[in-house]
């Protein structure tokens, strides 16, 4: 019986070598190896080394709390990122967009299958998601400030269609996150919220010459692990390390542990008899949820989509819907804040490659995620803002192939105040930023592509909703009680297409009762 050896954090940060390159394991504030990371850490800002670290993740990793990927935030320690999402990791976003390190923002699921490509040899990730936005070399490559020189996407054909490729890297050590790890280094994740990508980076690292650290709670004797629960053998195993103290190995950072979320049980969940407050955000989640269809598979972004679900739940159409997570989370109640990644009851959670080959194929039938910024063009960006960077996580690879696409959000923003009454809406105070614009800043969704591929596009607002056609956006509804030209029109960058058959929006939306959905 081979034993894989049990080392300190210490020891295993030793292992880190001068630019190699490290992936890591973690969703947000969840499954994250906060014991490793603050161990390499601790060993930079003592000796100095190592230095010049290439850091590849898929998720985003961190809770804006100095954890997760913001540990290696040291110029010095980092040479380049190249990840998903950087909002919840800003030291590392500020690296980035002032030029003291290279950086790269590619779509998170493609991440995630590039570490199961890396593993078995591929030159790299073969795929359509990404074309036509910002991660296309045709326009930045993911390339996110002017020190990052290589391009790590290329534009191939396959069988006379378009293709972005993906490159792979070797990976020379890995610190990923268990829940128990036996004798023999096989390595269980029942405790997390999801199982991320840590079976692909595994063998990514093994298969390319790389070492395998993983932070478990506790090692229990060989032989007494549910096989069937092994996400990590001990044949990819080099190093185990039992997690320093319990807030390094919290289910979810700041957060109590809950069963219900790792598939322990199903909790019984209190019916809220109280309806949410007729707000923007629930005007906008009324709108859409008029386009639920029994039976769907939805995905739901955070912020005005997150109010589609408590609407239908109001009307007692709850069950129309499938809610996944991209995390993996199939079926059950997605969680916000800490727990984003996470469902509570879920039905199954799978890999995130999986659950992303799922997305990639157009499994998601309505897709309803945020409207930050849209263009004439109806290209959406969530990803960069001036001096803060987001990153696209997973919206690419969602929003390119979901059956049908909503984007939810208010007209305008900072400070926009709206209330109903009469069945009206009446604006108090108008929001100081336009969010429709002549141009985005950075094309995070693309107009052009969903045209090209007929998907169909809707973008949701409390006064107002638009469709994309093939000449650009096209105002499709506009709310009772407001003015045409000077609550709409005046507050954006472009003049959109209007039908003479102007439609008004479903006045039931704005009437403080049950809309009769069921």
């Amino acid at each position: 019986m081979r034993k894989t050896p049990i080392i300190s954090a210490k020891e295993a940060a030793a292992m880190v070598k001068d630019n190699m390159t490290l992936s890591s394991s973690g969703f947000v504030a969840s499954c994250m190896p906060e014991t490793l990371n603050k161990a390499l850490e601790a060993r930079f800002l003592e000796t100095g080394s190592p230095r010049n670290l290439t850091l590849l993740y898929a998720a985003a990793q961190g809770n804006r709390d100095g954890s997760g990927a913001d540990h290696l935030a040291h110029e010095g320690l980092l040479k380049r990122v190249v990840g998903g999402h950087y909002n919840m990791a800003p030291k590392i976003g500020e690296l980035i967009l002032s030029g003291k390190i290279e950086g790269y923002n590619f779509p998170q699921g493609t991440l995630s299958q590039l570490f199961r490509d890396i593993a078995a040899h591929k030159p790299g990730t073969i795929t359509h998601v990404g074309l036509n936005t910002f991660v296309d070399p045709r326009l930045s490559g993911g390339k996110l400030n002017n020190v990052t020189k290589e391009d790590l996407v290329e534009v191939i054909d396959v069988l006379g269609e378009e293709r972005l490729i993906y490159k792979s890297m070797n990976v020379d050590i890995a610190f990923l996150r268990g829940t128990y790890a036996d004798e023999c280094g096989n390595v269980t994740v029942e405790h997390e919220v999801a199982s991320t990508e840590v079976t692909a980076i595994a063998q990514a690292a093994k298969n390319t010459g790389g070492k395998v650290i993983v932070q478990v709670e506790k090692v229990v004797k060989a032989g007494t692990l549910d096989p069937k629960l092994v996400k990590i053998p001990g044949i990819y195993v080099d190093a185990i390390v039992i997690a320093e103290c319990p807030e390094d190995h919290e289910q979810c950072r700041t957060c109590a542990f809950d069963g219900s979320m790792s598939g322990q049980f199903h909790v019984l969940l209190d019916a809220d008899s109280t309806p949410a407050k007729l707000d923007a955000k629930k005007i906008i989640g009324r709108r859409a949820a008029l386009e639920l269809t029994e039976g769907s598979v939805v995905n739901l972004g955070i912020g005005a989509p997150e109010y589609v679900a408590v609407v239908a739940n109001e009307e007692g159409i709850g069950d129309y819907m499938t809610m996944t997570v991209e995390a993996g989370a199939v079926g059950g109640i997605p969680a916000g804040g800490p727990k984003f990644g996470g469902s509570v009851n879920a039905d199954a959670i799978l890999d995130q490659n999986v659950q992303f080959d799922f997305y990639d194929g157009g499994g998601v039938d309505l897709a309803f995620l945020g409207l930050a910024e849209a263009d004439k063009d109806g290209n959406i960006n969530v990803s960069k803002f001036g001096p803060r960077l987001a990153g696209c996580g997973g919206f690419i690879n969602i929003t390119q192939n979901a059956k049908k696409v909503f984007y939810c959000g208010t007209f305008t923003a900072g400070g926009l105040k709206v209330r109903c009454e009469n069945g009206k809406l009446v604006i108090d105070q108008e929001g100081k930023n336009v969010k429709l614009k002549d141009a985005v800043e950075q094309i995070t969704f693309s107009g052009k592509y969903a045209v090209k591929v007929k998907q169909p596009v809707m973008y949701i607002t409390e006064r107002a909703v638009f469709e994309l056609t093939e000449n650009g956006m096209r105002l499709a509804e506009i709310a009772p009680g407001v003015d045409l030209q000077k609550d709409i029109l005046d507050l954006m960058e472009f003049k959109p297409i209007i039908d003479k058959d102007l439609k008004e929006m479903d006045p039931r939306i704005f009437k403080d009762e049950l809309m009769g959905l069921k």
